[in-house]
This record gives structure tokens, C-alpha cells and sequence, in this order.
């Protein structure tokens, strides 16, 4: 698959799933569009890691996603950057865990707003300029919680719920249009955000690094191993092939069995 030519934005993308959608679109010649939050000197390295694997140009949007006006902003830099977004990769999240009763007000506001919102905010910018080419990919990072719950995370699943509905939605509007619409729902996926957690939980729980991993963490995924952020982004790449042209709507499991029970 060749993308050169075409542009990509990923949100969500200086580290984890989002940088590794963001290595593999550029792998294929993409120009890309990283977004998020992190340390300057760090974001740039891979943005110039990014040119380097392309061999096309690579812009860095540290725009706020839980504002609107930012989000516009963001999506007009890249349109004159590049005349607009054929790839779309809406990938930014934020998680809070707490029991309904208790989920603060302003954290059930940021995820639905983060976590969804801005979803819909970059699609409605991206989608005249993809009708326009007559090709398109939207592709979501949402979750096994878009699929099923888990208690004491009402907002994210909810938001992922939504995500998945936002998703066939605008899948059937834009049909007829060569613009695909689709879900990647990842199961748990070893990202260092998820490493770094481990002694604490060790701490917290007196157990072995094990017994974290396997009891813990692994708990409902049935093959007992970690998704990798490359094999997430990998079914990305598919989604952006012509293979792929018939896959619309759909909510691709990667979550290791998870959701099959």
C-alpha cells in the first residue's frame, strides 16, 4: 500500500497507540499530522522521526481537543498544510475510575468531551474535503468498553459507546461517497503508561509483578498477553487499503478474546 500524496491526523498521537498509527501511516508516505500533549523536545524528535520515515512532511498540533475553537484551529492548520485529511485517526482519550455516585462532575465532563466530542468536531471538519477526493478513511480508536462495561467507569464506556454509534452513522451517510468509517476496539494494550502502573499496583496489592500482570491486568483477556500498539495500528493500515474499501460501520475486536465471552 502507498500513501503518499495523502494526509493523515492522528489525535491523541505523541505517544502510545496514537504514535505508533502515527509511524505506520508515515511508513506507507504519508504526510502526517501528530497531536497531543508530552515534552517538546521529545515530540519533536519523533515528528522529525516521522519526515525521516516518510520522506514527506510531518506537522505537530499541540491544540486542546476539549475545546472547540482548538479544534478548528488544529483542522484549518492542517487543510493549509495540506489542502485536507484523507485519514482520519481519532485516537485521544483520558480515563477516570470511580463509582457513579461519586464520578466528579468535571472528569465525567472531560472524558465524554475528549474522549467523544472531539471526535465528532474533527470528523464534520474532515468529511467535506474526503467527499470532495471521493476517498476517505475514519478510522476510532474506542475500546472493549465499546462493546462491553466494566464497573466504576461510567463516562468512558459510555463515551465509547458512543463512539461506536457515531461511527455507523456517519459509515452509512458516507457510503456512497469512497469514504469508510470504522472502529479499532483494542483490549488492554502494553503501552509504558500501563508498565509504569505496575509497582504501585504490586505495592498496593502485595503481589508479585505476575501475579499484577496475569490477575490484574490480564484478567479478562483470555489469551493472557498484552495487545501491541503496532498490531493495533497495523489493522489501521489495513483499513486504509483498497482491501479494505467494503469495510464500513464495522467495530474490529483486538482485545485477545475479551469481548467473546
Amino acid at each position: 500500500m502507498n500513501l503518499t500524496g495523502k494526509t493523515a491526523l492522528v489525535t491523541g498521537s505523541t505517544s502510545g497507540i496514537g504514535l505508533a498509527y502515527a509511524k505506520a501511516l508515515a511508513g506507507q508516505g504519508a504526510n502526517v499530522v501528530i497531536n497531543g500533549f508530552g515534552d517538546a523536545a521529545a515530540i519533536e524528535a519523533e515528528r522529525q522521526g516521522l519526515e525521516a520515515l516518510s520522506g514527506a512532511r510531518a506537522l505537530y498540533s499541540g491544540h486542546d481537543l476539549t475545546k472547540v475553537d482548538e479544534i478548528e484551529a488544529m483542522m484549518k492548520a492542517a487543510a493549509d498544510a495540506f489542502g485536507g485529511i484523507d485519514v482520519l485517526v481519532n485516537n485521544a482519550g483520558v480515563q477516570h475510575v470511580a463509582p457513579v455516585e461519586e464520578f466528579p462532575v468535571d472528569k465525567w465532563n472531560l472524558i465524554i468531551a475528549l474522549n467523544l466530542t472531539s471526535a465528532f468536531h474533527t470528523t464534520r471538519l474532515a468529511v467535506p474535503y474526503m467527499k470532495q477526493k471521493k476517498w476517505g478513511r475514519i478510522i476510532q480508536t474506542a475500546s472493549a468498553h465499546s462493546l462491553v462495561a466494566s464497573p466504576f467507569k461510567s463516562a468512558y464506556v459510555t463515551a465509547k459507546h458512543g463512539l461506536a454509534g457515531f461511527t455507523k452513522t456517519i459509515a452509512l451517510e458516507l457510503a456512497t461517497f469512497g469514504v469508510t468509517a470504522n472502529c479499532i476496539s483494542p483490549g488492554y494494550v502494553w503501552t509504558p503508561l500501563v508498565e509504569n502502573q505496575i509497582p504501585d499496583t504490586m505495592k498496593a496489592r502485595n503481589m508479585t509483578r505476575e501475579q499484577v500482570i496475569n490477575d490484574v491486568l490480564l484478567a479478562g483477556q483470555p489469551t493472557k498477553q498484552f495487545v501491541t500498539a503496532e498490531q493495533v495500528a497495523q489493522v489501521a493500515l489495513f483499513l486504509c487499503s483498497d482491501a479494505a474499501a467494503q469495510i464500513t460501520g464495522a467495530n474490529i475486536s483486538v482485545d485477545g478474546g475479551w469481548t467473546a465471552g
